[in-house]
């Protein structure tokens, strides 16, 4: 059993590249669902998730959780990112959810 080190969220494709690390013959089977799905579902690079988690954090005033989530999930029209933030259980501005949208496009877009 391994020890925990330290707890971080960390986007998709952060999880990606940390398991990329490993050798497939070394993965658990955990591990290797973790990785498949990672493989499918992780939109964009790590360096550029983190530069949108940032900048989400930064501009839209996000906690690190709810960035990391909108970069992870990528919504691609101000419906989607809505109804994905009417989670959250806060008034977040039109213009706030414009901005996030703007984010996401021109990030992944680089």
């Amino acid at each position: 059993m391994t020890d925990i080190l330290k707890k971080e969220i960390i986007t998709l494709s952060e999880v990606k590249n940390i398991l990329e690390q490993v050798k497939p013959d070394d993965m658990d089977q955990i591990q290797r669902w973790t990785h498949d799905y990672v493989v499918k579902f992780s939109k964009t690079s790590s360096e550029v998730a983190n530069q949108m988690v940032k900048r989400l954090m930064e501009e839209c005033e996000l906690k690190q959780e709810e960035a990391v989530e909108v970069v992870n999930v990528s919504p691609s029209s101000l419906e989607e990112l809505r109804a994905f933030t009417f989670g959250w259980k806060k008034l977040i501005l039109t213009e706030t959810l414009q901005k996030m949208l703007n984010i996401l496009q021109t990030q992944n877009e680089s």
